[in-house]
């Protein structure tokens, strides 16, 4: 999506944790403001630094724990096929609107935290209290059990899994 809030399908040819390659229809201007949505890795931000004959360049200023995320997922996806690495994502990813959510433990404490992404199965969650795996949660009003701990955080599996097409970035649990 460029500023002019116009939108248009792309691809990405090169990506690395700072800046974006993509093949596209249109051009950004040089210091355009240019927003990227990537199915399996979520939104990013960035503005446009050059101009290829077959589309353009980004530069992305990401929070170190989103480029040491996004470090890690480029990584995993290099390199999946090579050491036969099984897919560990069973549902796309979904990066909502409203990343705030009040995150209920089992002996009633409740905190706010932030959503990293949705599917239909689980949600990644941020934050520095790491409940411990098999704990069983309340996020927003959606039930979850934590099924791993990550940098910065961890994933829930929805005790009742979404059906496709059930969420988007609308959704609020």
């Amino acid at each position: 999506m460029l500023e002019s809030k116009s939108e248009f399908p792309c691809q990405t040819v090169e990506m690395s944790p700072g800046d974006m390659l993509l093949f596209a229809p249109v051009k950004a201007h040089i210091g355009e403001k240019v927003i990227v949505y990537l199915d399996e890795l979520g939104r990013f931000a960035g503005v446009a630094t050059r101009q290829e004959t077959t589309g353009f360049a980004i530069s992305m200023n990401l929070p170190a724990l989103k480029r040491d995320k996004l470090a890690d997922q480029l990584t995993w996806f290099a390199n999946r096929h090579d050491v036969g690495l099984p897919e560990d994502r069973r549902h796309e990813r979904i990066v909502p609107l409203m990343r705030r959510a009040n995150l209920r433990l089992p002996e009633g404490r409740e905190q706010i935290v932030k959503i990293v992404d949705i599917s239909v199965s689980g949600v990644g969650i941020e934050t520095e209290s790491l409940p411990p795996i098999g704990t069983n949660v309340v996020i927003g009003s959606t039930p979850a059990t934590v099924v791993r701990h990550f940098r910065g955080g961890f994933a829930g599996e929805f005790a009742k899994p979404f059906a496709p097409g059930q969420i988007d970035e609308a959704t609020r649990l």
